[in-house]
């Protein structure tokens, strides 16, 4: 392990002393999502100085809220954004193949043909599909890391998703996408690589005033102020992003997702993937989960009001959900069943056309610049984070003329990352090796030999692991270790559960 990526609570402690003493900075990064590590990690890399500013914890937004899916583009194709579909495509064999192979799993998904689905709409689907593969191959991905989408029979579907309602069912579709083991980690992992690379990570450390040569920022801990000059500035916070730079405009939409036991669906081996009635574009989802689960989504709904700091799951988007994903289920779930609920909400960029449906919006990122010099980076998606990150950095340092070397992002391993070959190898449970890769001994090694740290709590965590993020990944409370560090909080049952846990490893 590298001692240079460990995040505590004395790290902070150090490294804000520091800055008050020594307050001047290339780069100011605000906002401790993908978007704003992906930023510091590619500056870090690329020779400059930088501190990253994040009010609450890392992953605290939009970030910990998807489908934790690296997606190839193809529901772009079906809106015409070829663009924003090619790039998809290969940012996800970065990913997949070099950025982070430990927290992606080749995922496949499954478009079961009921008699709702007309043989025209499943032609026109299957030519998607194989629009897909060719994404696919031109981003350089193998069939030996995503298999090529293909038809399946009645028989192999329902082997597939046994849940499936047989009558009307005439075979399926399946293609494939990235599944990241969890959202969070893909956020905990950029962060601590780019503290590795010399990046200056502070969470709770919040910002009052934005400027384009530096920031008011207020530690949320103490209350005390710290004014920080910067060479460039970047406002990552996303869907928050107009609270420090009013004149950008965003129209958020709210994404829900329900969580759901593993148990209802007889043994899923695939996700599936369900049209939405009378929407030819647009389809829910149900994507089986490492710990068991089963998670219902995806809803895109304009956000009315102000973004909350966590956003909440209307009982209209659960009915809705429910609704979709019980029309192909031989036992449709009740809302009884539903053991937990999330919402993101997506930082879509208002591009001034009146009306329209959000998930109209185009899912481009940009970089805007407010009259004062300050960057703000809005739209864009998980699996596109990197290249929103160079583009950042890019416009950073041509606008302050900041001396930086050139992208290296493309063939950076994260911690822990490593060939899958290598993978295999690693000396710990194949749970621990999917959350942190090379790094999995390391984890173990917190146990410091005694057994009850090592024995499966809630869905499999363990004493050692919550050990290992106080000590190394910046968990600063039990909210930190049940909601961003493990996903134990998407349940409320489960975190009840853990807390007493959690609080015990602060102590530690």
């Amino acid at each position: 392990m590298n001692p240079a990526a460990s995040l505590n609570a004395a790290r902070r402690a150090r490294e804000l002393a520091r800055l008050g003493d020594r307050p001047d900075v290339d780069l100011l990064v605000v906002g401790g999502g993908v978007t704003g590590t992906g930023i510091a990690l590619d500056a870090a890399t690329r020779g400059l100085s930088v501190v990253l500013a994040e009010k609450h914890d890392l992953a605290f937004g939009t970030s910990r809220w998807s489908s934790k899916l690296v997606h190839g583009g193809l529901r772009y194709l079906a809106t015409g954004q070829l663009g924003i579909a090619h790039e998809s495509a290969r940012e996800r064999h970065i990913l997949l193949a070099r950025t982070a192979p430990h927290l992606i799993r080749a995922l496949p998904m499954l478009l079961p043909l009921h008699e709702d689905v007309s043989h025209a709409q499943a032609a026109l689907t299957r030519t998607g599909f194989l629009l897909g593969d060719a994404l696919r191959l031109s981003a350089g991905t193998r069939g030996t890391l995503l298999p090529a989408a293909r038809g399946v029979s009645r028989h192999r579907a329902l082997a597939l998703a046994p849940g499936l309602r047989p009558d009307g069912l005439r075979g399926g579709q399946l293609a494939y996408d990235g599944q990241l083991v969890d959202d969070a980690r893909l956020v905990i992992a950029l962060a601590r690589t780019a503290a590795a690379h010399g990046a200056t990570v502070l969470t709770r450390l919040g910002a009052t005033e934005l400027r384009g040569d530096g920031a008011v920022l207020r530690d949320e801990l103490t209350g005390e102020r710290l004014h920080i000059r910067a060479r460039a500035v970047v406002n990552a916070t996303g869907v928050w992003a107009d609270r420090l730079v009013p004149d950008v405009r965003l129209r958020p939409s709210r994404g829900t997702h329900l969580v759901l036991p593993g148990h209802l669906f007889g043994g899923l081996r695939s996700a599936l993937t369900i049209p939405v009635p009378g929407d030819r574009t647009r389809f829910a989802l149900l994507l089986p989960q490492p710990d068991g689960r089963v998670y219902a989504g995806l809803t895109d709904e304009p956000l009315d009001g102000p973004a909350p700091d966590v956003p909440t799951a209307p009982e209209s988007d659960i009915a809705h959900l429910l609704d979709v994903v019980g029309r192909v289920l031989a036992v449709p779930p009740r809302r009884e069943d539903v053991v937990g609920a999330f919402a993101g909400l997506r930082p879509l960029l208002d591009a001034g056309a009146p009306g329209g449906r959000s998930a109209d919006l185009s899912r481009r990122h940009a970089v805007l610049t407010s009259p004062d010099g300050v960057l703000t980076v809005v739209g864009g998606k998980l699996t596109t984070y990197r290249r929103m990150a160079e583009d950042a950095v890019d416009a950073a340092a041509a606008g302050a003329g900041l001396r930086v070397g050139p992208c290296h992002t493309k063939r950076l391993p994260l911690l822990g990352a490593a060939p899958r070959a290598e993978l295999a190898r690693v000396a710990a449970p194949a749970r621990l090796v999917a959350r942190y890769g090379t790094e999995a001994p390391a984890v173990l090694a917190e146990a410091d030999g005694r057994p009850d740290l090592l024995a499966p709590l809630v869905t499999g965590v363990t004493g050692a692991e919550l050990r290992w993020a106080v000590r190394h990944e910046g968990a600063l409370d039990d909210d930190d270790l049940l909601h961003r560090r493990t996903r134990v909080g998407l349940v409320p049952a489960d975190a009840a559960t853990l807390r007493t846990a959690a609080r015990t490893a602060l102590l530690d």
